[in-house]
């Protein structure tokens, strides 16, 4: 740890993903720790925040900080914090929403930068979330895979959602006005992250349809392996959630999946996202 450094890091797992200590996102953050957070973020794709109280606002207020705020088109923000969407499970329902592995929103022309979810009430026992690193993915090809790869685009559409029904109870409960309409885009399969210049894997199995130009039934094998060879155990961390954690992710280089293990209890969250640029 750099001797300037103000915040205690520490890595969670060899793959990605570290938590940090020694700040409260409720306060007024100077630019040096806004920075070190950014590039923790960098070096381990997700950071974890613990013991936190964060209202919408402030939480709103410290997303700002890292860019402007994204705007999911299928569930209403908060009254007060439109930027603001919450993320719950009720009691009795059996799907919770984005429960599936995925990057957020890749059906969009230019997808979110990162997420912010912030922990309001957990279950006493479930409700992780699993985080895998694309650019390990990337790096564990073949020489010969990342060639066939290096010019293919895969299509991301909104529509596949539907099919596994992860966010069918919040469209039902707060649709936004674009609740029904179908979003698709076309984005590299190999991306290169604007910061760092990595590359990695940028197709998953929540959004990701087909490559350009070729039908399903002809994707299915290439993207099936891809699918399942980007979330191997190597590649992931997990987070257990307490009330008051938040979680900041690069969806650029991450992956992520909320386990659904935890029927009959509650998991309430608020989340935003922030703006990010069109892949290349």
């Amino acid at each position: 740890m750099s001797e300037l450094c103000r915040l205690r890091i520490r890595p969670i797992d060899g793959a990605l993903g570290a938590e940090i200590d020694g700040v409260d996102l409720a306060a007024s953050l100077d630019d040096a720790i806004v920075a070190e957070i950014r590039q923790a973020l960098l070096d381990h794709l997700v950071v974890f925040f613990n013991d936190q109280s964060l209202s919408p606002a402030r939480l709103v207020t410290f997303a700002r900080r890292f860019g402007d705020l994204g705007h999911y088109p299928f569930i209403r923000g908060l009254p007060d914090q439109p930027e603001v969407i919450e993320v719950l499970k009720l009691e009795h329902e059996r799907w919770n929403f984005g429960g599936i592995w995925h990057s957020d929103t890749t059906y969009l022309t230019e997808p979110p930068l990162g997420s912010m979810l912030y922990a309001l009430e957990v279950p006493a026992v479930g409700g992780d979330t699993l985080f895998a690193n694309t650019h390990l993915a990337y790096d564990a090809l073949s020489e010969g895979m990342k060639r066939m790869l290096a010019d293919l685009k895969g299509i991301s559409s909104s529509a596949k959602a539907d099919v596994t029904r992860t966010r069918e109870d919040r469209i039902a409960s707060n649709p936004a006005t674009q609740a029904r309409s179908v979003f698709e885009a076309a984005h590299p399969v190999v991306r290169t992250h604007p910061e760092s210049g990595r590359k990695g894997l940028y197709v998953n199995i929540g959004h990701t349809t087909r490559l350009d130009g070729t039908t399903e039934a002809e994707s299915a094998p290439l993207l099936d392996f891809l699918f399942q060879h980007q979330v191997r155990p190597e590649f992931t961390c997990r987070f257990c959630w307490r009330q008051g954690s938040l979680a900041f992710w690069d969806n650029r280089s991450a992956l992520h999946n909320p386990i659904n293990d935890y029927h009959g209890n509650r998991r309430r969250m608020h989340r935003v996202t922030i703006a990010g640029d069109r892949p290349r």
